[in-house]
């Protein structure tokens, strides 16, 4: 008997000592401007749509508590007023009436390196548990354009004024799939010295609520 509980006891601390919350994840979001010109207002859906897979490190025994270091990508959308416009070989940009036009909108594509400190109250045997999960996130845009569409025309160009690299804090907290998301950008959506035509800056900065889903 004493035997059994012994071989019973290695292998629950066996299991205890190896288990990882390796996830992968997908996220859906509204993007809010912030920082927008004076008279400009968003429009349509600005969605932000994420997916990837992060690497759990954990660092304590219990394994309630570690890091995790991941690769996305990301695809985001933001519609406003504000329009962009090629002239030559600059882009203009301008506050119009939501009346002008049907749609105005700034698109990226990114890959992300998201970086987290992780707490949850998971344990080898219970996939059903809450977390907190807090840090940052670097993003590579690698494709970023404008698009106006009008009832008389479409334009739809790739535009050079969108930072290549973005970055800012991310929190996700929740139980079990489901999941808070936030995300709030600490550099500026547009490269410095963007401006509208007026010479009003153009300092956007981007906060995104949405959820995300973590899966085994």
């Amino acid at each position: 008997m004493s035997q059994l509980f012994s071989q019973a006891v290695e292998e629950e601390v066996s299991v205890d000592s190896n288990y990882l919350e390796d996830q992968f994840y997908i996220g859906f979001g509204y993007n809010v401007l912030l920082n927008k010109p004076t008279d400009a207002v968003q429009r349509n859906l600005s969605f932000n749509l994420q997916a990837g897979f992060i690497k759990d490190i954990p660092l304590n025994t219990r394994r309630n508590f570690g890091i995790g270091i991941g690769l996305g990508y990301a695809v985001n959308s933001y519609y406003s007023s504000i329009v962009a416009s090629e002239v030559g070989n600059a882009i203009a940009y301008e506050v119009r009436s939501t009346s002008d036009f049907n749609r105005s909108k700034l698109e990226t594509h990114a890959l992300e390196i998201p970086f987290e400190f992780r707490w949850r109250t998971s344990t080898a045997e219970d996939y059903s548990f809450w977390r907190i999960y807090a840090g940052a996130k670097l993003g590579y845009v690698f494709s970023g354009r404008s698009r106006t569409v009008t009832d008389a025309e479409k334009m739809v160009f790739s535009n050079p004024d969108i930072q290549d690299l973005q970055y800012g804090l991310i929190l996700s907290f929740g139980y079990n799939t489901w999941n808070v998301h936030a995300y709030y950008g600490l550099n500026p959506l547009l490269k410095e010295g963007t401006s509208l035509e007026t010479g009003e800056s153009l300092d956007l900065k981007v906060l995104r609520i949405g959820v995300i889903f973590y899966i085994l």
